[in-house]
């Protein structure tokens, strides 16, 4: 087997590095490379090759993998206004995993493919439980060539992969399913918060739900975590809310209607403002005990 890395992967954070340990896990020759070096430590002694800087890695590798916070992280990744763009860019396929406005995506992908490179969207719908079983769902947006060849090499990572579309068409796609995800949960923690303020068994209510046609993965985990009073993050609080701010910018954009996602938003912001920012979205049922 050909072990040299010709994919490369940046941004080993909470849902980066089980990522990134899969396709290694999974026979694929991966370098690494993260900001905070010491987060590299699991990705080398699993067989991955780490760079010891952003510009070796896109010098190895002809298709980049980002899972990188926001966009401001990924333009200094890519270099992005500096003469290091166009170097690192040119000749590479850039595979932009994180969630960024649908705007930001159309630029950036303009930028790329000015400088010679090609650029494609591949968000994924999924916390970390998901993403360390390997069970994402991806979303595909870019020039169909471009796309060739993503659903195998995203498969230790991703359950399926759907495409959809041109950019930003994958983005969209995600801020929808966000839509859903993030008012489900928020309903739950309400749910839960209306139950316990009553005085009803949690334990109980917990059952009654996860009996019913309404139970699902993410609602059998989230009450798991009410029932233990287990606010460590899957999702976290500040993630969320960041996400929320780019569904409601999108959906004003639009023109499009959006009064659940603005309640969810305010819900969010005073979660975070309570110092919970980096506790599971579930802790959003503390902002219901401030109302």
């Amino acid at each position: 087997m050909n072990t040299t890395p010709r994919t490369g992967f940046a941004g080993l954070g909470t849902m980066g590095t089980p990522m990134a340990l899969n396709l290694v896990r999974a026979g694929t020759p991966l370098m690494v490379w993260n900001r905070t070096a010491e987060r590299c430590a699991p990705l080398a002694e699993s067989g991955a090759m780490v760079a010891d800087s952003a510009e070796a890695l896109f010098a190895t590798c002809e298709t980049v993998l980002l899972m990188l916070e926001n966009d401001r992280a990924s333009d200094a990744v890519l270099g992005r206004g500096t003469p290091a763009f166009a170097a690192r860019v040119a000749g590479r396929r850039i595979v932009s995993m994180g969630t960024t406005s649908a705007d930001y995506s159309r630029t950036l992908a303009e930028d790329i493919r000015a400088a010679g490179g090609r650029y494609v969207e591949a968000p994924v719908s999924g916390s970390r439980a998901p993403a360390e079983a390997g069970q994402l769902v991806g979303m595909l947006a870019g020039d169909a060539a471009d796309l060739d060849g993503l659903e195998a090499l995203l498969a230790p990572v991703c359950k399926q992969v759907f495409r959809c579309g041109a950019v930003p068409g994958a983005l969209q796609m995600k801020l929808a399913v966000n839509v859903f995800l993030i008012t489900m949960v928020t309903g739950l923690a309400e749910s839960a918060h209306f139950a316990t303020r009553h005085g009803l068994d949690l334990a109980r209510f917990v059952e009654i739900l996860n009996a019913g046609p309404m139970a699902s993965d993410v609602s059998r985990v989230k009450l798991d975590k009410l029932l233990r009073d287990d606010l460590s993050r899957q999702a976290a609080i500040s993630d969320v809310l960041k996400n929320s701010r780019l569904v409601v910018g999108a959906a004003q954009a639009a023109g499009v209607a959006h009064p659940l996602m603005t309640a969810c938003t305010d819900l969010y912001a005073r979660t975070e403002e309570m110092g919970l920012g980096d506790e599971d979205m579930i802790a959003v049922v503390r902002a219901f005990g401030t109302i």
